[in-house]
């Protein structure tokens, strides 16, 4: 039985991921900072899948618990890692709250860039596996003011997943990386960002099925529905100041709602 590791299983994006693969028989280790998520979303899937989950309870903002969760895992075997933890804010830089800033930057790129790197390590040494690190469709666009970090953060998760995919390929590794870019998801993130969706998202099921077959078919950068590949593959045509003030007036409605 193959295993799948799930970071942020707590809610969405991850939620589904890991209803997705119970669906599929998969065995699974999950983790989140709340415990009581992790057990009620445990039960469910042993209820309707018959599928055993191992719970970590981490706080992925701490360096020290995301070296420590690799640790717990030594000697088990993991075939597939989604890296998904993380989460936005949005607002004017001046007045966005910088300790939240930190905050977002230690999970969305530190946590990120530990757990990607120590179990790619693990992986390789064990010959096969597959990452999916969750990303945003924001990580391809140039920047996006009034989404400054968050927009910063992402394209770093886009740009070190897509230099690293092409390492492996070009070494000719048994492990597989890619990152999932979607556009806006229908999950906690609005509330935890204090903003408002400006474009009708969609259901992270939605998501998580594209997303799986985009692994299937081994893409690297997987942008779910034909809406938002169209917007970031024309958006590589629009001059940059440009689209800098497309993107700004965007995201300056989803704060102003």
């Amino acid at each position: 039985m193959k295993t799948v590791l799930i970071t942020g299983a707590t809610s969405g994006i991850g939620m589904e991921f890991a209803r997705a693969y119970a669906k599929k028989g998969y065995s699974l280790v999950l983790t989140g900072r709340r415990t009581e998520r992790l057990e009620k979303l445990s039960d469910e899937l042993k209820s309707a899948y018959g599928v055993e989950c191992r719970l970590i309870t981490a706080d992925l903002s701490d360096e020290e618990q995301c070296r420590g969760l690799v640790g717990q895992l030594e000697g088990q075997q993991i075939d597939i890692f989604i890296n998904n933890a993380g989460f936005g804010t949005a607002g004017s830089f001046l007045d966005t709250n910088l300790d939240k800033e930190i905050s977002m930057i230690k999970v969305n790129d530190i946590a990120m860039h530990i757990l990607f790197k120590l179990m790619l390590l693990k992986m390789q040494e064990q010959g096969s596996g597959e990452i999916l690190n969750v990303a945003s469709s924001a990580g391809l666009f140039p920047a996006g003011p009034y989404m400054a970090t968050y927009y910063a953060t992402k394209a770093y998760m886009a740009s070190l997943t897509k230099a690293v995919a092409k390492e492996l390929k070009l070494q000719g590794s048994g492990v597989y990386a890619a990152c999932l870019c979607p556009g806006p998801v229908d999950t906690e993130f609005n509330e935890n960002a204090d903003v408002t969706f400006a474009l009708k998202g969609i259901t992270p099921e939605t998501c998580v099925r594209e997303c799986l077959a985009g692994m299937a078919r081994r893409k690297t950068v997987i942008v779910p529905t034909l809406t938002m590949k169209m917007a970031v593959f024309w958006g590589r045509f629009v001059p940059e100041g440009l689209l800098l003030n497309m993107v700004g007036r965007q995201q300056r409605k989803k704060t102003q709602r």
